[in-house]
């Protein structure tokens, strides 16, 4: 069972769906999926294997990263009518979910490149438990970078594991011992954990609630010490604010690109044979 079964399974349970099963047969038909709205589409691989699974087929209009206009037909449908309706409801949430967060990078991407052509927008582990690949799949067709998947690809110490911690040194020494030539990535709140990051010779230093100003100044003591070092910034950066952080960073987490962006939304219309 993949993950498309699993979400089928939550709408139609061990039952199916009672409503159309109840009103039709053997009868066919067509159904198209429409943006209501200008995005960037994501989602349409995902979509077109719900309807595979309910028994239905699909053909794609559009690729998923493709910029749509209100009012494009995204996907054509045909099958039996169960089938189409059957897979209605989860096609539709995982491209407007999916499109929500691909246009929304994309408008973030878009921005800070104009300021710094290699910064780049990433996404981080605040995600929908269960949906997580595809969020993360989404935050790609935007043009931005996924960042870890999980605790299990990537050192970030972050400042829960410092309070247990004796000092920044310790953890990131004791990181070098037991995983030797893994890459480091540290999460700092204050100059001075920065500098001495910096000295460590870690991969990544996540300045994390830095405004702008104090931001770069860190940064270009940080580059002074360790040049190759990659910057990243997080926290309290907003659509409002993110241009002030692009100059000075090389990556820019936004914890927002998953958990509050808005779907985009899409209908499908339904057309009798």
């Amino acid at each position: 069972m993949d993950d498309i079964d699993r979400f089928l399974r939550e709408d139609v349970g061990k039952k199916g769906d009672i409503t159309s099963d109840a009103l039709f047969t053997r009868q066919t038909a067509r159904a198209v999926i429409i943006a209501k709205e200008n995005c960037v589409v994501a989602g349409l691989q995902e979509a077109k294997r719900v309807f595979t699974k309910t028994g239905a087929s699909a053909h794609l209009l559009f690729k998923d990263g493709d910029a749509v206009r209100k009012g494009n037909s995204v996907m054509e449908v045909q099958g039996l009518v169960r089938s189409i309706l059957k897979g209605e409801r989860l096609a539709l949430n995982i491209i407007g979910r999916m499109s929500g967060i691909a246009t929304e990078t994309k408008r973030m991407v878009q921005r800070c490149e104009k300021i710094n052509p290699k910064v780049t927008i990433a996404a981080t582990r605040k995600t929908t438990p269960g949906f997580r690949m595809f969020e993360k799949k989404a935050i790609i067709l935007g043009g931005g970078e996924p960042h870890r998947y999980g605790l299990y690809d990537a050192i970030l110490i972050k400042d829960n594991h410092l309070k247990m911690i004796e000092s920044i040194e310790e953890a990131i020494l004791k990181i070098k011992r037991k995983l030797p030539g893994t890459p480091i990535e540290i999460e700092v709140e204050n100059e001075a954990d920065a500098i001495i990051a910096a000295r460590l010779n870690v991969e990544i230093i996540m300045l994390d609630n830095f405004n702008p100003q104090t931001g770069k100044k860190v940064v270009r003591k940080i580059r002074q010490i360790n040049p190759g070092v990659r910057i990243e910034v997080s926290g309290g950066i907003t659509a409002d604010n993110i241009e002030k952080y692009a100059s000075f960073a090389d990556r820019i987490s936004l914890g927002y690109l998953t958990h509050s962006v808005k779907n985009k939304d899409f209908s499908l219309e339904i057309f009798k044979n």
